[in-house]
C-alpha cells in the first residue's frame, strides 16, 4: 500500500478500504473457540480482532502510529455493519462490535466494495488560457520622423555595447499587451496554480480529482497577498471571521498560562471548558475547513506523506485554493493544536488520552470529510491532520517556485516585445523563425536598421566638445576598426579627417604652445624642455 495512488478521492478511499479488508482477512489468525458448551472453528474474539487490526493500521503508511484502539474499534463496527465480519450466529448490521471475548467469523460472501465509476471532468475549459503574445496590440509606427539621438549615445556604456557589429535585423513589429486587469491576474494565478498542483501530485490530469470550476483565482490572490506579518490571512469583511469569543478562547489556550486577557476567573477545570468552547464552534461548521469540493485533492496528498518535502509542497499549493475565511480558520486552529500539544504547563485534558492524540481526535473531522461519509474518513482525516499540525508553520507558505513563475509571466506580459512576422509564439517559447524576404530588401534593412544609428554615434563623437582630444582619437580609432565602411564613408580622404579630428601634437610642440614662446630658448629652458 505504499507509493502514490493516482486517482480521485472516492476511488482511492475504496481502494484503501478493500486493501485493509484483504490484509485483515488474510492476516488475522483463526482458530477453534468454545462458547455455550460447543466449539466454533475458524473464529476469533472481538479483542483478538481489535489487537490485530490496531497493529496493522499503526504499521501501515496510509494510517500510521497515531491510530488509537478506540478508532480501531470504530472501524470494526463499520466492518460489522458492512458485513465484512459477522457474529457466530450470522448476525450483522444491527449489533455493535465488542472489544471482548464475543466470537466473530468471516462471511463466505465477498465483503469488498466495487470501485465507483470515474467520470472525467468536462470542465477543463474553465481554466483560463494564459495570455499569449497573440493577444498583444501593435504599437503605432511613426513614419517620416527623423530619429532622435539618445542622450546616452556618447556614453562609455553605449559605446561598449556597440563595440561589435550588429547582426541582421529581420522584419518585425513592436507589440505590447494592453493593461493587465485584476481579472486577468486572477486567471493567471488560477491556471498556473492548477498546473503546479498537477505536477506536484504526479498526475497526468486533474480530471476526477479537481474540478477547474472550483478553483477561484480571487481566492488564490487573496491568500497570497492579503496576510499579516505572521502569514495569517486577513479578511476584508470582518463578518466572515470567527466570533470574538472563539478567538479569545483560542488565545487563552494558546498562551496558557498567560491567558487572562479578559481578566476571566480561573477555576479547577477552566481550561477544559475553554477547549470545549472552541471544539463546539468548529464541530458545528456546515462543512469541513478543507471543504467538500477539495476532498479528493487532499485525499490524494495522503499518499505523499512519507515524502515530507513533496507532501508539504502539495499542501502549500492545495491550501491556496481554500476560501480565505477557511484558510484563516485552519491556520489558527492548527497553530492552536500544535501549541496546546507542546505546552507542558497545561493540565491534562483527559486522564486516559495524551493531549496530542486528543487534539487530533477532537478536530480531525472538522478539517477533512466527504459529503457522503466514507468508511475510512476518520482514519484518513487523523493521518492528514497529524501531518498538518506538525508542519503548520510551513504548509501555509506560498511555494517560492510558483510565485516566481507567476511573477515572471506577469513581468513578461508588461514588457514591450518584438514579434516576428508569421510567428505563432506563446509566453513560454521564443520566436522560432522569421519571415523570408529578398536579398535586396535585406540589404536595405541592413543600411536602415544598422548604419543610421552608427552614423549618429560617429557624428556624436566628432561633435562632442567636452571629450578630451586624446580620448576622442582613441574612440574614433576603435570605431574605425569595428565599422571601417562607415568610417571610410565619413572620411574619404585625409583632408576631410584632418578638418574635424584634432592633430596629435608632440611633447615639444605642446610645450611651445603652452608657453607661447617666440624667442630663442635660453640654455636653462632648452635643457628643461627636452628633458620633459
Amino acid at each position: 500500500m505504499e507509493g502514490r495512488v493516482i486517482g480521485a478521492g472516492p476511488y482511492r478511499a475504496t481502494k484503501l478500504w478493500n486493501e485493509t479488508i484483504q490484509l485483515f482477512r488474510g492476516g488475522l489468525p483463526l482458530r477453534r473457540h468454545w462458547a455455550h458448551f460447543r466449539y466454533y472453528d475458524c473464529t476469533f474474539t472481538g479483542s483478538e480482532a481489535v489487537d490485530f487490526l490496531h497493529q496493522l493500521l499503526r504499521h501501515n503508511c496510509n494510517f500510521g502510529p497515531e491510530v488509537t484502539r478506540y478508532q480501531t474499534l470504530q472501524l470494526l463496527r463499520k466492518f460489522l455493519k458492512a458485513h465484512v465480519v459477522e457474529d457466530i450466529k450470522g448476525r450483522h448490521g444491527t449489533e455493535d462490535f465488542e472489544d471482548n471475548s464475543h466470537l466473530y467469523r468471516f462471511p463466505t460472501l465477498s465483503p469488498l466494495k466495487s470501485f465507483p465509476s470515474r467520470s472525467l471532468s468536462r470542465d477543463s475549459t474553465d481554466l483560463p488560457r494564459l495570455i499569449r503574445w497573440d493577444d498583444y496590440e501593435e504599437l503605432p509606427q511613426q513614419e517620416n520622423i527623423a530619429p532622435v539621438k539618445s542622450a546616452g549615445m556618447a556614453s562609455d556604456f553605449w559605446n561598449k555595447r556597440h563595440s561589435v557589429a550588429i547582426g541582421d535585423v529581420h522584419e518585425c513589429k513592436l507589440i505590447r499587451k494592453k493593461d493587465i486587469t485584476p481579472k486577468q491576474v486572477d486567471n493567471i494565478w488560477k491556471s498556473m496554480t492548477a498546473a503546479h498542483l498537477q505536477r506536484v501530485l504526479g498526475l497526468t490530469t486533474l480530471d476526477g480529482v479537481l474540478n477547474p470550476a472550483h478553483v477561484k483565482g480571487e481566492y488564490i490572490v487573496h491568500n497570497v497577498f492579503k496576510v499579516n506579518k505572521s502569514g495569517i490571512v486577513v479578511l476584508e469583511n470582518k463578518s466572515d471571521d470567527m466570533p470574538y469569543w472563539v478567538i479569545s478562547a483560542m488565545k487563552c489556550l494558546a498562551n496558557w498560562p498567560n491567558q487572562n486577557e479578559a481578566n476571566q476567573p480561573v477555576y479547577m477545570g477552566f481550561e477544559r471548558d475553554v477547549l470545549k468552547t472552541v471544539a463546539d464552534y468548529f464541530q458545528r461548521l456546515k462543512e469541513p475547513l478543507l471543504t467538500f469540493r477539495l476532498y479528493e485533492v487532499f485525499v490524494n496528498i495522503l499518499s505523499l506523506l512519507h515524502e515530507q518535502d513533496l507532501a508539504t509542497e502539495a499542501l502549500q499549493v492545495s491550501t491556496l485554493l481554500l476560501p480565505p475565511p477557511n484558510r484563516r480558520r485552519l491556520q489558527l486552529l492548527l497553530r492552536l493544536m500544535a501549541r496546546v500539544s507542546q505546552n507542558t504547563q497545561l493540565p491534562p485534558f483527559n486522564d486516559a488520552i495524551a493531549t496530542r492524540t486528543l487534539m487530533v481526535q477532537m478536530f480531525s473531522h472538522c478539517v477533512l470529510g466527504s459529503v457522503d461519509e466514507m468508511d475510512l474518513d476518520e482514519l484518513l482525516a487523523s493521518k492528514l491532520v497529524t501531518f498538518m499540525m506538525e508542519h503548520h508553520s510551513t504548509i501555509f507558505q506560498v511555494p517560492a517556485k510558483l510565485r516566481c513563475q507567476v511573477e515572471e509571466h506577469l513581468s513578461h506580459l508588461r514588457r514591450v516585445q518584438i514579434k516576428y512576422a508569421g510567428s505563432d509564439t506563446d509566453f513560454s517559447t521564443p520566436p522560432a523563425f522569421c519571415k523570408l524576404i529578398s536579398q535586396v530588401k535585406s540589404e536595405e534593412q541592413k543600411v536602415i536598421g544598422t548604419q543610421t544609428p552608427l552614423q549618429e554615434l560617429l557624428e556624436g563623437l566628432i561633435a562632442d566638445k567636452d571629450l578630451p582630444a586624446k580620448d576622442k582619437r582613441k574612440r574614433l580609432k576603435q570605431f574605425q576598426k569595428s565599422y571601417p565602411e562607415i568610417y571610410r564613408n565619413r572620411f574619404p580622404s585625409e583632408e576631410s579627417k584632418a578638418a574635424v579630428i584634432p592633430e596629435k601634437t608632440t611633447g615639444l610642440k605642446t610645450h611651445l604652445m603652452f608657453f607661447n614662446l617666440k624667442k630663442p630658448f635660453s640654455p636653462f629652458q632648452r635643457s628643461w624642455s627636452f628633458r620633459a
